[in-house]
């Protein structure tokens, strides 16, 4: 009887603990479905069109592989915001890319990150992007921009007079000056830096021409030591502040006393000095990115003639660590010295290679991105073309290249407005 009861009570607790645990299944079945049903329900609405949170989190999750700066929140959601505005208007009126373009062009952007698209989709699927999410950014970009060229493309045209215009967009300042300077830089990490500053004292009691050319071919790590350090005609408010009195104090031959930075030596000859009517106003502030790439300053160099503009370098960064990349807006004052040097004589998206960290294991590619002057903020380059000679006419200018600038920025100009007024007119709930 004992036994009876005993075996009857063991199968009423086990039904009890079935129903228990199916009512704790059903309850968190129902919890995740919440969750799940969460993540795909809206979290914004444009003109009736969802934004789920999935696609919110995955844009955020993006663009912090990118490694984005700023609130990456905030500039999820007005970016997929504007991202249903542009397609509302490639809808309307038509404009659909093909497979196959859409597949070229995300090769296309794969490879700016020396990866294959399988690659690329790898290693963002490691870091929870979904493969769709890449197609989604990139299809996104790729169809405005040929929507933004076919619609108001026929509305810009270039002429010849705005060509020189551009050219000659800059203020005119009394006693405005520009030098005719030869460069060298001496590597001197810690093991050579004694042997580095004996070469350097030696270069500085130079007084021709000729000779400090030499010692740029023998011992420069710049890319100038080529044609003997020799640069171009430069504005001196390209220069450091505190670099600008030594400059003009300088006669003809005179070399500066060896100027030490991070990792190398400076030292600078003059070759000539004049005054210019129309000189480029000092900047404000200076755009630029330095990447370091391991492997000295031969992999910079190979890495600075595979990029064309800025937003390259965020290709060949894609996927390492994010102190290798530096994105900064500083003023002149705030830039190092050596990097403030390598600015000095770039044009926005010019790539300097000279400089090195980590004993030389380490190459830099400094590229200016902007140049933002006391004009209204405007941003642009500074300095004749390299290779001017005193007494001849400077570099022969790519007119081509400023038609291209300038076409550009038009249609881009076009196109901020159609987006401000498609957003103005819209319902956007939750942004």
């Amino acid at each position: 009887m004992t036994k009876g009861r005993t075996t009857m009570r063991a199968k009423t607790w086990g039904l009890a603990g079935i129903k228990a645990l199916c009512l704790a299944a059903i309850l968190a079945g129902s919890a995740l479905g919440a969750a799940a049903q969460d993540l795909f329900s809206p979290v914004i609405t444009v003109n009736g069109a969802a934004i789920t949170g999935f696609e919110l989190d995955q844009r955020i999750r993006l663009l912090e592989v990118f490694r984005s700066s700023g609130d990456l929140a905030k500039i999820a959601r007005t970016q997929l915001v504007e991202d249903k505005l542009k397609q509302a208007l490639l809808t309307r009126d038509g404009l659909v890319i093909t497979d196959a373009a859409l597949a070229t062009a995300m090769e296309d952007f794969a490879s700016r990150a020396d990866l294959t698209l399988a690659q690329m989709v790898t290693l963002l699927e490691q870091n929870g992007v979904a493969a769709e999410t890449l197609r989604d950014y990139v299809r996104a970009g790729v169809t405005w921009r040929d929507y933004v060229r076919v619609r108001f493309g026929d509305r810009v045209t270039i002429t010849p007079a705005d060509i020189d215009q551009a050219l000659a967009q800059t203020v005119p300042q009394i006693g405005g000056i520009e030098v005719l300077l030869t460069e060298i830089i001496i590597a001197a990490p810690p093991p050579r830096a004694a042997e580095a500053m004996a070469i350097a004292q030696r270069i500085a009691g130079m007084t021709t021409t000729g000779a400090f050319e030499a010692a740029a071919r023998a011992y420069s790590a710049l890319p100038s030591r080529e044609v003997g350090g020799r640069l171009g005609w430069l504005p001196i408010a390209n220069y450091p502040a505190q670099l600008r009195p030594l400059l003009l104090a300088l006669a003809p031959g005179q070399v500066t006393a060896p100027l030490p930075i991070d990792g190398g030596i400076a030292l600078f000859q003059m070759r000539d000095v004049r005054e210019v009517a129309v000189a480029a106003p000092p900047a404000t502030r200076l755009g630029y990115m330095v990447y370091a790439v391991p492997g000295g300053i031969a992999a910079a160099q190979a890495v600075a003639a595979r990029v064309d503009v800025c937003n390259d370098l965020y290709g060949e960064a894609f996927g390492q660590p994010p102190e290798v990349l530096q994105v900064l807006d500083q003023a002149p004052d705030e830039v190092s010295p050596d990097v403030a040097l390598a600015l000095a004589r770039l044009d926005p998206d010019e790539a300097s290679t000279g400089l090195s960290r980590n004993g030389g294991a380490t190459g830099l590619v400094v590229m200016l991105c902007s140049r933002t002057t006391a004009v209204a903020g405007d941003s642009a380059g500074a300095g004749a073309g390299a290779g001017a000679e005193a007494g001849t006419t400077a570099a022969p200018v790519d007119r081509d290249a400023v038609a291209a600038r300038l076409r550009n920025q038009r249609l881009a100009g076009y196109a901020e407005v159609l987006l401000a007024e498609q957003r103005a007119a819209a319902e956007i709930i939750g942004e």
